[in-house]
């Protein structure tokens, strides 16, 4: 979906387009997990440092994963970005994924509190323990600011993965989300990513503004299936 009525092939399309034409390939932004409506500002730069961990043994299924996202603001309401990420889950060869995306801000109006956005973003495996196969995702959604409860949004739409095997389980699902200011610094977020799949998980936690340029974020996700499928996650955000 590339704007409000654009199918999902178009959007896979653009997405090409915009990769091939030579754009710097530059993390999405996001509420915890889910991709918010907020694009990054042209000709701003964002960099995180993501660490996420099931505490347990290997044996039962506890992994240790790292990675860094950058986002760049590549112009007006449009963002691009990558994403690496290695986990060490007990095999002999770590799993290394690379994540290109992009997202662009179909709509917005502080007036009304409302945006739209789209986007893609792509799986890259890097060796054979992360996937024999390139997959997609593309989504769109809708956010709402509620000012009289704080400055509370929510945030709303669908995803649909694009050239995924049939193991990887649901391939068209919603997307929810909120985020709660507590105070100027502090705030509550919590979102979800319905599907049997690997990211059918549910989030919540909070995001602290150390200062107007850094962030750290810290919480615990649920899957939404299989016993003990939990992990913490924390990240350390910075605007340029």
């Amino acid at each position: 979906m590339l704007g409000i009525n654009c199918s999902v092939n178009r959007c896979l399309l653009f997405a090409l387009l915009i990769f091939a034409a030579g754009l710097p390939i530059t993390a999405q932004t996001t509420i915890y997990n889910v991709p918010s409506t907020d694009v990054v500002a042209e000709q701003t730069a964002y960099l995180e440092a993501d660490f996420l961990a099931h505490f347990d043994s290997t044996s039962r299924g506890g992994f240790q994963t790292y990675g860094y996202r950058v986002v760049y603001g590549a112009r007006k309401n449009l963002e691009i970005g990558a994403n690496f990420f290695i986990s060490r889950n007990g095999s002999r060869t770590s799993p290394k994924e690379f994540q290109p995306n992009l997202k662009l801000k179909v709509y917005g109006s502080e007036r009304l509190g409302i945006g739209v956005s789209t986007g893609a973003i792509f799986f890259v495996p890097l060796d054979k323990a992360a996937g024999t196969r390139t997959f997609g995702m593309t989504y769109g959604n809708v956010s709402k600011t509620v000012k009289q409860a704080r400055g509370m949004r929510l945030t709303g739409g669908f995803y649909r993965l694009v050239g995924a095997k049939r193991s990887v389980g649901t391939k068209t699902g919603a997307i929810i989300g909120i985020e709660q200011p507590v105070n100027r610094r502090l705030i509550f977020l919590a979102d979800w990513y319905s599907g049997k799949n690997r990211f059918g998980y549910s989030a919540a936690g909070f995001s602290f503004a150390i200062t107007k340029r850094q962030f750290l974020f810290a919480g615990y996700n649920f899957g939404n299936t299989g016993r003990a499928n939990n992990f913490f996650s924390a990240f350390y955000g910075i605007t340029f």
